[in-house]
């Protein structure tokens, strides 16, 4: 499901309060395209559902009107009723979200994403079928206060044993990025480093690193 010899790149959205939200989000999500990047999480918590849902589906169709150019697979934050209904790629599930098991068996062609918090919610969460884990927070970051002390980066040693692609998450700068692919990550999740900085030369470095 996901290529194994370079980290995977997850950017993680974030527009809330913005009044151009859906041309903010277009404008990034075609700029992680450029830079290759493999997902896109549309995270915009503040909205309602229905409002979700015609978010995600303009920019489902947006993006599939791009021609000649990489297509992040998109994913849906939190409900994989409204992913599928958008025509999304996937779901990623909080940590307090919908069992993995009960959203597999639902949704059996969506790509199933679970946000853990310790090696051993990344273990459960892996044998109950999640397609992917994003753990964190690795380092401390305002987005992720309320979430318990940084893990650190030596946490991510599980991604080697588990069987599913573990994402570092959490105040990751670029240098931060390469300690924790080192540390067994085999990729990278965040919203700044991606939403303020797609860059196709960040994306190659990231991999680089990895290989």
């Amino acid at each position: 499901m996901f290529p194994s010899n370079r980290p995977l790149l997850y950017y993680i959205t974030d527009a809330s309060g913005r009044p151009d939200r859906l041309s903010f989000l277009l404008d990034r999500i075609r700029a992680a395209a450029v830079a290759e990047l493999d997902l896109v999480q549309i995270r915009e918590r503040d909205l309602s559902g229905r409002e979700q849902y015609e978010l995600a589906s303009a920019i489902q169709r947006e993006v599939n009107g791009w021609s000649g150019q990489q297509r992040p697979r998109l994913l849906l934050n939190s409900r994989p009723d409204l992913a599928m209904a958008a025509g999304l790629a996937g779901v990623h599930l909080p940590g307090r979200g919908l069992e993995i098991g009960a959203v597999r068996a639902t949704y059996p062609n969506l790509i199933v994403g679970k946000s853990c918090h310790s090696a051993e919610e990344v273990r459960a969460a892996a044998a109950a079928g999640s397609h992917f884990c994003v753990l964190g927070p690795i380092y401390p970051t305002p987005s992720k206060q309320g979430m318990g002390e940084p893990l650190g980066p030596e946490v991510l040693a599980i991604g080697r044993g588990v069987g599913v692609p573990v994402l570092a998450l959490g105040g990751i700068d670029e240098l931060g990025a390469k300690e924790c692919l080192g540390a067994g990550a085999a990729g990278i999740a965040a919203i700044r480093l991606f939403q303020d900085n797609s860059s196709p030369q960040l994306s190659a470095r990231l991999r680089a690193w990895l290989s």
